[in-house]
């Protein structure tokens, strides 16, 4: 089966979107738990377990935001004409690669 780019961007973006909503809305349940909570993280033993759910989950939400960019710039560089050249030496971004992270805009030597 030949390897279809534009399939397999869309595919990933409506992906990421899922998981950021997801996210989303397990924020929205960690700090809907947190209200009328005691708010002294330090002395509450749910405190430091909350704040960490915040963290973990922020860290996710943006790995998510910055997936659906990298996706969005990858669409535009396939609509371009540039999309499988790399960002930074010119040369063609080998298949495998581009197959493993459709949004590589570099070659491995770059990445």
């Amino acid at each position: 089966m030949e390897f279809d780019p534009r399939s397999a961007l869309t595919d990933e973006r409506a992906r990421s979107e899922k998981l950021l909503a997801d996210v989303e809305r397990s924020m929205r349940d960690v700090s809907d738990a947190r209200d009328g909570a005691n708010t002294d993280d330090e002395h509450d033993p749910e405190g430091a377990t909350l704040a960490w759910e915040r963290g973990s989950l922020g860290a996710v939400r943006d790995d998510a935001r910055r997936r659906i960019g990298l996706v969005d710039a990858s669409l535009a560089r396939l609509d371009a004409g540039t999309y499988g050249t790399c960002a930074v030496g010119g040369e063609p971004i080998p298949q495998a690669r581009l197959a493993a992270v459709p949004w590589a805009a570099t070659c491995v030597a770059h990445a």
